[in-house]
């Protein structure tokens, strides 16, 4: 549309800060953006707009942004030329064909869905395109929330309540590893909720932002959430201060629960932990005596290290135990990767198609290996940074190298597109095609407002142009996009919603859900009841009640961490650095240490150093901090070259990949390492 005078759209922020998603009013002035602001009439987030959506508008119009088709001869030149969209899309076209379903895959980034989050529609078409053609096709949420998602599965509190009951209800709000930096809209309901007098904790491996906001914060050493949920169950079973009437109605294996816990007293778990026994039991004391209690569980940042799915295993636990659930302000609070209570969508993903002959798991490790011995001949990246992205970045860049094709799709350049692809393709942005989200409470219409400048395409108009070429004839049977999204949303779960009837009604519908997860009390395990004792995890050979995670070697001195910042999100916008506000304040990696490791080595703030372990090492610049705990390291993920020191191994058996829908095939991002100064 070319507009002829100033007009208000009501959109979507683009960033992926699920399910806090913020609503903007983009001002559009002769066909062209003139400014982005937040939309105070969005019920979610009235009016707020954190520093990563303001800097949303710097995208538009940007002298960095990838306009035009191109193609390389050779990778680790920069010599890009430009190429029409018919000859590369023949090109592609081709090679997928000569080299069959099975040897092509598809990894779509966060980035791809920038405009229709929890939703779905590009990665439902991404899954049907793959499905009708035998493709490869894996799924990116295996980054970051997976494996937490694994651990509350067994215990059956995949929903989440809402931050809305949160802010209305709860008296006690524990934020384990949960950064309000990662989700900033849900602050507001975090202080909403202290003005009532509700109590805050953060539990963390450093003093992140929302300790700010916190009565109280433990701070613990890495890997140890686990142990200290386990010891916060001994003192709540072994004072009595568990609720026998919940737990004698929906729940099983407590007897087991019972003997499990008498092992690990908060003696036990203090070394462990780095907490005092006292504080662990003040910790459990205070969570089971203040009801209703919310806890909000970390997403990426509390699933990176080994076995850390047991982390959400054994932390879930602890509202059932203490009746916590299926009440207002209780139970499990807003995360990444949750969803609200009878939540369902309609699905165009051709699930009923089985998947192809040979089959590559959706597990990073087993996609690594299989690049490295040459199973993939296409790779296409839909909006993603695999080198940023995955572990053990050595040997994917290593796999990288033996596929014949690979395809980036994006709006800038990225690490992977830079090291390894053949071709890039522009994309449109989130204002220059149709969408549609989706927080927990509402539906969003995300309209196209502007041109696609230059020869931007949608990667659905991408993914249409291959299967015209492939044959494809049922992939898209839609006249239009609208009835895609249609076919997706027109459900009772949305009050039958559509794309016209959502443009009626300002762009938005309320969705027909509690904000109270579970209030039935029918929860998502094989006994319909919550889980102490998962046999599903024990006939797959993991432990059936909640255990302490393995104890890390040391073989090197620092426990790296991982985790999220105000001003970054993945490693999106070229690791944020193509947006001046974003860059400004991320203009290198930087990695958090405490002044006692820091002294060790001779480090001042600010200088120069390099991380490095046996598997590789990369550049950073030293940022010391009383918020730290000797010992541990903290680094904003998605770096580039941060995971050339990280594991990659495998941390589920392939059986368990199949406990849910959703993908938990996530791999082992731990790793210790040596910091060292580097001369100038």
């Amino acid at each position: 549309m070319t507009a002829t005078s100033s007009t208000t759209f009501h959109t979507m922020c683009p960033m992926n800060c699920h399910p806090t998603l913020c609503g903007m009013k983009a001002e559009v002035k002769e066909g062209k953006l003139a400014h982005i602001q937040g939309d105070e009439g969005n019920p979610d987030s009235q009016g707020f707009l954190c520093v990563r959506g303001r800097a949303a508008e710097e995208i538009i119009g940007n002298d960095q942004r990838l306009l035009y088709p191109l193609a390389r001869d050779s990778r680790g030149s920069q010599d890009w030329r430009r190429v029409s969209w018919d000859d590369v899309l023949d090109r592609i076209a081709n090679a997928m064909a000569n080299a069959g379903g099975n040897r092509v895959g598809i990894w779509p980034g966060h980035g791809n869905g920038s405009n229709d989050y929890a939703v779905g529609v590009k990665s439902q078409l991404i899954n049907r395109f793959a499905k009708m053609f035998g493709a490869q096709s894996w799924n990116p949420t295996m980054i970051c929330w997976g494996l937490g998602g694994f651990g509350l599965g067994l215990t059956g509190v995949l929903e989440t309540s809402t931050k809305e009951d949160m802010g209305e209800n709860s008296d006690l709000i524990v934020m384990w590893a949960a950064n309000i930096s990662s989700q900033p809209n849900t602050a507001r309901y975090l202080k909403a909720a202290k003005r009532r007098g509700a109590k805050v904790i953060t539990i963390d491996v450093r003093e992140t932002e929302t300790a700010a906001q916190s009565d109280d914060v433990y701070l613990i050493k890495p890997a140890s959430d686990p142990a200290l949920a386990l010891a916060m169950m001994h003192v709540i079973i072994g004072e009595g201060l568990h609720d026998e009437i919940f737990i004698a109605n929906h729940t099983v294996g407590f007897d087991a629960l019972i003997n499990h816990v008498k092992q690990f007293p908060p003696s036990w778990a203090a070394p462990i932990t780095g907490l005092s026994e006292d504080h662990i039991l003040q910790l459990a004391r205070t969570y089971a005596q203040t009801k209703p209690a919310m806890m909000v569980i970390g997403g990426s940042s509390l699933h990176k290290g080994p076995n850390s799915w047991l982390a959400a295993r054994a932390v879930s636990c602890l509202p059932a135990l203490t009746g916590n659930l299926g009440i207002p302000g209780g139970g499990i609070g807003p995360r990444h990767g949750s969803s609200g209570h009878g939540r369902s969508l309609g699905d165009i993903s051709c699930t009923d198609l089985p998947p192809n002959g040979d089959h590559i798991p959706n597990q990073m490790s087993e996609i690594v290996e299989a690049l490295r011995t040459g199973k993939i001949d296409v790779l296409l990246l839909p909006g993603s940074n695999m080198l940023s992205s995955y572990p053990d970045a050595h040997n994917l860049a290593a796999g990288l190298n033996n596929v014949d094709l690979v395809i980036s799709t994006d709006l800038f350049l990225s690490e992977t597109a830079r090291r390894a692809a053949d071709i890039i393709l522009p994309s449109t942005s989130w204002l220059e095609e149709l969408g549609c989200k989706a927080t927990n409470t509402h539906l969003y219409l995300m309209d196209k407002v502007l041109d696609a400048p230059a020869e931007t395409k949608s990667f659905v108009d991408v993914l249409k142009a291959l299967a015209d070429r492939l044959g494809l004839e049922k992939f898209y049977p839609w006249l239009t996009h609208e009835a895609c999204i249609n076919a997706i949303i027109d459900h009772p779960f949305t009050d039958h919603a559509t794309v016209a009837k959502l443009r009626k009604g300002g762009g938005r519908a309320a969705l027909q859900t509690s904000h109270v997860a579970y209030p039935t009390h029918a929860y998502h395990t094989p006994s319909g009841k919550i889980e102490f004792y998962s046999n599903r995890a024990e006939q797959a050979g993991l432990p059936p009640l909640p255990e302490p995670a393995n104890e890390i070697v040391r073989d090197f001195p620092l426990t790296l961490c991982q985790g999220r910042t105000i001003t970054h999100f993945h490693s999106f916008y070229d690791q944020g650095q193509a947006l001046p506000s974003l860059a400004e304040k991320n203009q290198g990696p930087q990695l958090w240490m405490s002044p006692v490791d820091a002294d060790a080595r001779k480090l001042g703030h600010g200088d120069a150093i390099q991380v490095f372990n046996g598997r590789g090492f990369f550049a950073a610049t030293a940022y010391i901090s009383d918020s730290m705990l000797a010992g541990t390291v903290w680094m904003r993920d998605g770096w580039a070259g941060l995971n050339r020191v990280t594991s990659g191994s495998p941390i589920l058996p392939l059986e368990a990949l199949t406990f849910f829908p959703f993908t938990v095939g996530q791999s082992n991002y731990g790793a210790q390492v040596e910091v060292v100064p580097v001369s100038p």
